[in-house]
């Protein structure tokens, strides 16, 4: 789809994990971000990993564009990529969304940003941004307020509205237990 990004956010440290990348674990012998990667070629979808780990390479990937400040860094960075076009943000952790449910997302209608909410919360990892939502998201920036929840409530966003089945979709792995 001409004018949409999916970035593949890869950046956390994942501490929880023992330091161990969470997107190169694997699903039926598939790393998760090759399996993100895969989702987005087969709808036409342009991706790029987001976050800086040398154990992503040679995969293509994009810096946050302000380090230190969690996935916000790395959703302006997405949203520069992406221009006027659409961002797509995915978590690189959730290994079992369908294809129909990505399908979903960049299917969205356009918005300045579209995301389900889950127990009452925006999944922001899982989300569509529209170009515009570059400069409130660097206004946030500048003043210190990291939250992509407070950032999708302050875009007016739009519910992507979930089956329980969908919801279900979006678990991802946080610990070992969860593999």
């Amino acid at each position: 789809m001409h004018g949409t990004i999916a970035g593949i956010f890869v950046g956390g440290a994942s501490r929880r994990m023992g330091g161990r990348p969470k997107g190169l674990l694997t699903l039926e012998g598939i790393p998760l971000v090759d399996r993100w990667r895969s989702l987005f070629d087969d709808l036409g979808v342009e991706s790029v990993l987001v976050g800086a780990n040398d154990a992503y390479a040679p995969r293509p990937a994009i810096q946050d564009e302000i380090q230190g400040i969690g996935p916000l860094g790395g959703l302006l960075a997405l949203l520069r990529r992406a221009g006027s076009g659409r961002a797509l943000a995915v978590a690189c952790d959730m290994p079992h969304v369908s294809a129909a449910l990505v399908t979903r997302l960049v299917n969205a209608p356009a918005a300045l940003a579209v995301a389900p909410r889950r127990a009452g919360r925006w999944e922001p990892l899982f989300g569509c941004y529209g170009g515009a939502a570059i400069a409130i998201a660097e206004r946030r920036a500048r003043e210190g307020a990291r939250s992509l929840q407070g950032l999708l409530d302050e875009l007016g966003a739009s519910e992507l509205t979930l089956s329980e089945a969908e919801a279900g979709e979006l678990a991802d792995w946080d610990t070992p237990e969860d593999l």
